[in-house]
């Protein structure tokens, strides 16, 4: 049940307590002669103990917390002109010292996909989540005999200027995508109401 490793070690110092050779006995147990000298060496210095493996220490990271900020604090600004939204080695190259395997792997344990559009809405009202409730609640328990009319305008139809970047969640997850924020370039709103029961849909 001894490893086949000490086994091998155990026989190179026995064989050379018999007196044999170091090629002889690199012969008979199947190993590079500069592995029995090895050996050897080490059991005629230290004994028994000789045999065993040195520890070796964990080599200190390459990256570390200091290279992810940096990575994020990157991707807090815009991707370099040309460009319509970072990638792995436009942020690998910006960075010049980040090898793209590890910006890859960052992006990956924290849920960033540079290629999905996100958006999301961060609200300052304090009743935020009161008024949040009551808009919801029309649409899962409507009043009886009720109308409820949703009114919104259509962004999506402007040239609008959206901030661009990050939003990290309170599990840890970040988002990369736009933020809801935005600025109009002299554009107007497109306004229409949809007849839910014809489908037609009244535009201005």
């Amino acid at each position: 049940m001894t490893a086949q490793r000490d086994v091998r070690r155990a026989r190179i110092v026995l064989l050379a307590a018999e007196g044999r050779s170091t090629r002889s006995i690199a012969e008979e147990v199947g190993v590079q002669p500069r592995i029995v000298s090895h050996w050897r060496r080490r059991f005629a210095m230290h004994g028994l103990g000789g045999l065993r493996d040195l520890r070796r220490g964990n080599p200190p990271p390459i990256y570390g917390p200091t290279t992810n900020k940096r990575i994020l604090a990157l991707l807090d600004k815009p991707p370099p002109q040309g460009y319509a939204r970072w990638t792995g080695p436009l942020l690998a190259r910006a960075l010049g010292d980040v090898d793209v395997q590890y910006v890859w792997r960052f992006l990956r344990e924290h849920k960033i996909d540079l290629a999905a559009r996100k958006s999301w809405c961060e609200s300052n009202d304090p009743k935020f989540a009161a008024k949040a409730a009551d808009v919801v609640g029309l649409y899962v328990h409507p009043p009886a005999k009720a109308i409820v009319p949703c009114v919104d305008e259509k962004p999506s139809l402007q040239a609008l200027e959206r901030t661009q970047g990050y939003l990290k969640l309170p599990n840890g997850r970040a988002l990369t995508g736009q933020s809801h924020d935005y600025k109009r370039h002299g554009t107007t709103t497109l306004f229409a109401a949809l007849e839910v029961a014809t489908g037609r849909v009244i535009a201005a």
